[in-house]
């Protein structure tokens, strides 16, 4: 295992929709994110609080889904390092010459086959003068518009083996902060794992539903449980989907609202959480049927809680099998 802190954090998300326009309509106007440029099928923004160029690629595609998630390495040499071990251990797939906002990037596959990406050159996003924070700190004024989401947070991802999964990416370095057992055979179906002090930046799901390959969903940070709340107003007035909360996860300690854009992948608003800084804490470990994915608000529906992109129906009795 890698104890060389080779991949530094989550740089973007690519989401894919079947329809890119509306998609982009209700995360620039709804959730507050700020439009940075368009390249062929794609449309890049960014939360005002992002530094790089952007943090969400969305790509027009028959079904909405992921389309990768780009992480940046901790420096050239790690993204060196990071590129060898993904090549000898048989997940790479091999260098692309980069793309809008990044340099050249190491693509590679987890064991449930999502495409991930690393780089280490990046474009900073430089704020026009109309855009200029008088603090030097940050990299736009905050100029609130919809939910006025400030970063990107995590990605989550639905796996057939949540723990060959959460193993693959902590041999690259993440640390494992938290997972959730069945109560009947101790099997791993929930793990949430870090490249830093959070609680996470990747979260691993398991899926029943047959499919493979699926979005669970992607998240943006708020600064505040009330700034969620007064999300939760926004997306009312404006119609979205509120699919859950607002409520409070055990797990990491976060407070939560989920909605889903129109093209239908799931998006969830963030705040509160932990951090740590101790190279020797955890992993936390859950029992289902203590329901760290819901700590205030009760039950999660589970249909819903299985609902991923692509969309993949579950079969009912492998719904009620999840608490087990």
């Amino acid at each position: 295992m890698s104890r060389r802190h080779l991949i530094s954090q989550l740089a973007h998300v690519e989401v894919l929709s079947p329809k890119p326009a509306e998609t982009v309509a209700f995360l620039h106007d709804v959730l507050g994110l700020e439009a940075n440029g368009q390249a062929g099928q794609s449309a890049f923004l960014r939360g005002w609080g992002d530094l790089f160029h952007h943090s969400l690629k969305v790509t027009e595609a028959p079904n909405a889904g992921l389309g990768h998630i780009g992480w940046r390495a901790g420096g050239a040499e790690e993204l060196r390092i990071a590129a060898q071990l993904l090549a000898d251990g048989g997940h790479g797939e091999g260098w692309t010459e980069g793309d809008t906002g990044h340099g050249p990037a190491y693509r590679f596959r987890n064991p449930e086959g999502h495409v991930n990406e690393v780089f280490w050159d990046v474009e900073w996003f430089e704020a026009d003068a109309a855009q200029r924070s008088p603090l030097p700190n940050r990299p736009q004024k905050f100029q609130p518009r919809g939910a006025a989401v400030r970063r990107i947070d995590h990605v989550t991802v639905f796996c057939n083996d949540v723990a060959a999964n959460r193993e693959f990416y902590c041999d690259l370095g993440w640390k494992h902060m938290e997972s959730t057992h069945l109560d009947a055979d101790d099997r791993e179906v929930a793990a949430f794992a870090s490249t830093g002090p959070m609680a996470h930046d990747i979260g691993l799901i398991g899926d029943r539903s047959g499919g493979r390959g699926r979005l669970n969903h992607f998240a943006f940070w708020l600064d505040t449980r009330e700034d969620v709340l007064r999300a939760a107003d926004v997306m009312r007035d404006a119609g979205a989907f509120i699919e859950n909360g607002p409520g409070r996860h055990g797990i990491g300690e976060a407070f939560f609202l989920y909605v889903r854009e129109p093209g239908g992948n799931r998006i969830e608003l963030f705040s509160g959480g932990y951090q740590v800084f101790a190279p020797d804490w955890g992993p936390i470990r859950w029992k289902a049927s203590q329901r760290g994915d819901s700590y205030w608000l009760g039950h999660f529906d589970e249909t819903l809680n299985q609902y991923g992109t692509p969309d993949v129906p579950v079969p009912a009795q492998d719904v009620a099998a999840v608490g087990e």
